[in-house]
């Protein structure tokens, strides 16, 4: 008869807590303060300001604005430039990125240096070249008016929303360039000669082949030239253009013009707004096509 020894239950160690990582809130703390006290408090505070009224309820000030015709004709005016100067970007820098990227020359690389060093300059530099060239005693109307014998240009745009959009494309292009080269580079060279040795015209390819690669990209650019041109200021400002009035120029005007700090909170809190809607917006469509494409991959996968 064999006596068989059973093994002990093995003893459970008692579980032991994780300790309390000190070591990540260390690193998140000061960037957390830092957008509190650069972007969260600022935003805040003019929230707080719209609400201030001496007399009456806090309300009052936004009723007041918002009702006004000199704010929605503002808000009308801001949304009509940034629109269309963001369809003129997307245009014409998607039309110099296609050169730049499929169409060699000689001094390509200078172009597209020049188009960059664009991104360095301020906006007011844009516009004061503008004046120089366009302007009612500029360059261009000076050359007119000595061929055709007449006392003054024809060209007088620089004070009407034209020439504000002008310099508004001739600005923020850059900005819709440069990524859709980036998206360029990235289409692998043998797509697009097996795409031409199939008999596909230029066009099919651009469509079929280089835009869809691209679509990521265009939106990349127009989104911030969109959001760019929504809160331009030094533009409008430098143009002369008096009758052109946006929501960041009602805001300097009521606010440092008219001391009217309760009214110019709240229409730069409508800026805010609109802003922060836009954004959420682009990163929602972005979001949405970068996840179709990827699934699509994965299906022909």
């Amino acid at each position: 008869m064999t006596a068989t020894l059973e093994r002990p239950p093995a003893a459970t160690a008692p579980l032991s807590r994780e300790p309390f990582r000190w070591r990540g809130i260390a690193w998140t703390l000061p960037p957390l303060l830092l957008v509190l006290g650069f972007a969260v408090y600022p935003m805040a505070r003019v929230l707080t300001e719209s609400l201030d009224s001496e007399t009456g309820s806090g309300l009052d000030n936004w009723s007041r604005v918002l009702g006004s015709e000199l704010f929605r004709t503002a808000l009308w005016r801001t949304v009509q430039i940034a629109a269309l100067s963001t369809l003129g970007c997307v245009i014409l820098g998607t039309f110099l990125a296609l050169v730049l990227a499929f169409v060699p020359f000689t001094g390509s690389k200078v172009v597209g240096r020049l188009i960059d060093a664009v991104l360095s300059l301020p906006s007011f530099l844009i516009t004061l070249a503008f004046t120089f060239l366009y302007g009612t005693a500029g360059a261009v109307n000076a050359l007119i008016a000595r061929i055709t014998g007449d006392a003054d240009g024809p060209l007088n745009f620089l004070g009407t929303p034209l020439g504000v959009i002008a310099a508004e494309v001739t600005f923020f292009t850059p900005f819709v360039v440069r990524p859709l080269l980036a998206a360029f580079t990235q289409i692998p060279r043998e797509q697009l000669d097996v795409a031409a040795s199939l008999g596909a015209s230029p066009l099919r390819v651009l469509r079929t082949v280089v835009m869809p690669e691209a679509w990521p990209a265009l939106l990349a650019g127009g989104s911030l030239v969109l959001l760019l041109t929504l809160n331009e200021f030094g533009i409008v400002l430098f143009t002369g253009a008096k009758d052109v009035v946006t929501l960041p120029v009602l805001i300097y005007t009521r606010g440092i013009v008219t001391f009217d700090l309760p009214g110019a909170a709240v229409i730069a809190t409508v800026q805010v707004a609109l802003s922060l809607t836009l954004y959420c917006t682009y990163r929602f469509v972005f979001a949405t096509l970068t996840g179709g494409s990827r699934a699509a991959v994965d299906e022909k996968v």
